[in-house]
């Protein structure tokens, strides 16, 4: 192989992004499945991941997804993660289809590894979010099929010493909330609880224990939601984001403030 055609190949892994990378070997490994043309048969019925929220309090960033994925009006999965981590400092909340969902969160950890690795740095906050806009918009022609892709993006910012909170459209537009956030079919329930419920300046606690009613009230009014499961002790993925990184709640710390929600609303009837 001649110099110049050596150069050509080692030119394409001198880019930081590894969906570029990817898109110029490999295009069809991306998370792109169809032209989106009316040529195309119809695909079938594919699991949908549902609810998943987000929540800012004094340390940094909550987030929160109940496990069950539905499939029509049946139940597809009810143990699927939907909280995964992007990198040390963010995490991203899939809702949509859940196969290109969880697909193109495992692909934007890569992207996050790659450019790092490239550029001996890490991204900012906002450049990670903007990564995530573009395979979001990649996604489009799937999308238009009804493989819709609607992640949440939250991170701890280390130059404002904060969490944030972003939130997309199918088109990769993307959009930042200050307080609260949350998405997917019982996404409009979450924020109506999260509306009342949310303080400045939550400990993990008090933050823990909203996005939580927040989820039961979601899992209350919408049938794709699934809600605490008592009997086979499936409880909502709780994760934080603080300067420290990416932690977890543990099982035992969401049963406990699950059961004592749902004590209270017995109470109540």
């Amino acid at each position: 192989m001649t110099d110049e055609r050596w150069q050509a190949v080692f030119a394409n892994y001198a880019n930081s992004s590894f969906v570029e990378l990817v898109r110029g070997t490999s295009p069809h490994l991306l998370p792109t499945l169809g032209s989106g043309s009316p040529e195309e048969p119809a695909l079938p019925a594919a699991p949908h991941g549902t609810t998943v929220l987000a929540v800012r309090y004094r340390d940094g960033v909550l987030m929160a997804g109940d496990r069950q994925a539905t499939e029509g009006f049946q139940v597809a999965h009810r143990r699927i993660e939907k909280i995964y981590k992007a990198d040390d400092l963010s995490g991203i909340g899939i809702a949509g289809a859940a196969g290109p969902s969880m697909e193109m969160a495992r692909l934007f950890q890569t992207e996050l590894e790659h450019y790092e690795k490239v550029e001996g740095e890490n991204l900012s906050l906002e450049g990670k979010a903007n990564r995530l806009a573009q395979m979001i918009r990649m996604n489009l022609p799937a999308a238009l099929q009804g493989l819709v892709v609607v992640p949440i993006f939250a991170g701890f910012d280390e130059k404002t010493g904060g969490g944030r909170i972003f939130k997309y459209d199918i088109t990769g537009g993307r959009y930042e909330e200050t307080e609260y956030f949350a998405q997917g079919s019982g996404g409009k329930d979450a924020r109506d609880t999260l509306k009342k419920r949310y303080r400045k300046d939550m400990t993990k606690e008090q933050a823990l224990s909203v996005a939580l009613e927040a989820m039961l009230d979601a899992a209350e009014e919408d049938i794709g939601t699934g809600g605490p499961d008592l009997l086979r002790g499936i409880f909502p993925t709780v994760k934080t984001i603080t300067r420290s990184g990416f932690g977890e709640v543990p099982d035992d710390e969401v049963r406990t403030a699950c059961e004592a929600l749902l004590a209270a609303r017995k109470g109540q009837v």
